[in-house]
């Protein structure tokens, strides 16, 4: 029979040193409508594959590395050394970059985020220790920029979505950087208080537990000038079935299926094969 053949992004999904949300990651961007491949950082780094291979690079959530010198230090010092000339060109060639959680601390440490349009991959933030002091799984609400680069949130307005990490609190050095990276849409999704109307988003810090770590501006995630490169805190893969809801069992049995944060995993499908057909 004939007919054409659909096309699927390849995602890798890196695995290896504690990750460990390769799963669910996985499930998202199947959803979504691409090819979801577990693939560990040594296969790059000893060359059996390359990234050249794929058209979404994911990094997920976990405890890569133990958290030794800090969240996502290791494994961002293992990408940024070993994989610098690859990881730089795959970025060059528009092909999208996800950081979820330690995987956000990742590419925050390793330079990519905020970032610069030359990839210079020099680091100017960080995630700090939560001020609370502790480890936070929770459920929170995030509100995206509509003026941003960032291809990940396009058309999204407000999710909710859960966090669980200990590092999450956006800082930088430079508070000047702050200015620059909200005029440029890099400071992509930010945590709201889910009981104000929409828009809300302030560079007030929020209270606790509105916002878990006390971010500088509310800082859930951030994306890099080009909006190919999208690292957040939250866990949107971790809901990717309304099932997973705390509250499903309150709605219709029809409402039941993909949640509402697979937009930002099908956007970044829809941008790829866009991609592929300029290339």
């Amino acid at each position: 029979m004939g007919g054409c053949e659909v096309i699927r992004p390849k995602v890798a999904v890196l695995s290896g040193f504690g990750i460990n949300c390769e799963t669910e990651t996985i499930t998202a961007f199947e959803m979504a409508g691409a090819d979801g491949e577990r693939t560990h950082v040594n296969r790059f780094v000893n060359g059996e594959i390359r990234l050249s291979e794929y058209d979404i690079l994911a990094i997920p959530g976990g405890f890569s590395f133990g958290d030794h010198l800090g969240s996502g230090r290791l494994l961002g010092n293992r990408l940024r050394f070993s994989l610098r000339e690859e990881v730089r060109a795959f970025v060059a060639s528009r092909k999208p970059v996800i950081g979820i959680c330690n995987g956000f601390q990742v590419l925050v440490k390793m330079g990519l985020l905020p970032g610069d349009e030359q990839i210079s991959m020099v680091q100017t933030a960080s995630l700090a220790a939560n001020d609370c002091g502790r480890y936070e799984d929770r459920w929170v609400t995030v509100e995206f920029e509509d003026d941003s680069p960032c291809i990940w949130t396009r058309g999204l307005r407000r999710l909710r979505v859960p966090v669980r990490h200990g590092e999450g609190k956006f800082v930088t050095s430079d508070e000047n950087l702050l200015d620059s990276w909200a005029q440029s849409g890099q400071l992509v999704a930010r945590y709201v208080d889910p009981g104000t109307p929409y828009p809300s988003i302030t560079d007030e810090t929020l209270p606790y537990p509105i916002s878990p770590n006390q971010s500088w501006r509310n800082v859930a995630g951030i994306c890099d000038p080009t909006g190919l490169i999208f690292g957040l805190m939250p866990h949107p893969e971790a809901y990717h079935s309304t099932w997973l809801s705390p509250d499903w069992t309150r709605g219709k049995a029809s409402d039941h299926g993909p949640s509402p944060t697979i937009s930002i995993f099908r956007n970044a499908v829809e941008f790829s094969l866009q991609n592929r057909e300029l290339t």
